[in-house]
């Protein structure tokens, strides 16, 4: 998506209905600067109020992302070069996310031995060895469990029986036995347990 576009597109339509960035910001519950944000392309509305703005506009979604008025015959192609681009986007961040699970994980792994360590090889009070090896517990479960949460989230999970990708509850990936990122799940598809692969995309 041409945030420049879009963001022009905003402005243009933001004139056409009488308003200044304040007023369109005030009806949005938001900040006038988040509005200028947009409308230079710095940054896109956020999908929480993108049906208010449209409505605020007298413009769709697809008007909206695509940064023009999508006549009718243009309509079903607009679409699926949008579906086409979001999906894309979600793969591009998906991948981002996975590889800051790694940092997350290999980051927590070194506090939790990190203070085992200090706690171990420096002289101190029996109280302060148990405080530090408690606090490098505390923060190593803190990370992994964000990075679990991380995994769980971006892309999906394949099924080795159907081969129906989805995204497992929280709770079933935590229990799941697994070997890297591959893990013994139940397919809410088949209804089968079978060894899950990490996957990107949908299809």
């Amino acid at each position: 998506m041409d945030q420049v576009k879009i963001g022009s597109f905003i402005s243009e339509r933001r004139k056409a209905a009488g308003l200044t960035q304040a007023q369109l910001a005030e009806r949005l519950n938001i900040t006038d600067r988040a509005v200028s944000k947009w409308e230079n392309g710095k940054s896109m509305p956020d999908s929480s109020i993108m049906l208010e703005l449209c409505s605020e506009l007298h413009i769709t979604v697809n008007d909206l992302l695509s940064g023009e008025v999508v006549t009718m015959d243009k309509h079903n192609e607009k679409t699926e070069k949008l579906l086409i681009e979001m999906a894309k986007q979600k793969e591009d961040s998906d991948k981002r996310l996975l590889s800051l699970e790694i940092l997350i994980g290999i980051f927590s792994i070194i506090i939790l031995l990190g203070s085992t360590m200090v706690a171990s090889l420096f002289e101190m009070d029996a109280w302060l060895r148990i405080l530090i090896i408690a606090a490098g517990f505390a923060v190593s479960c803190i990370g992994i469990g964000y990075a679990l949460k991380i995994e769980q989230v971006a892309g999906y999970y394949q099924c080795a029986k159907c081969h129906h990708r989805y995204v497992p509850t929280f709770a079933s990936v935590f229990f799941a036995m697994h070997i890297n990122r591959t893990r013994y799940l139940k397919c809410p598809h088949c209804g089968k347990h079978s060894w899950n692969k990490k996957v990107i995309s949908k299809e």
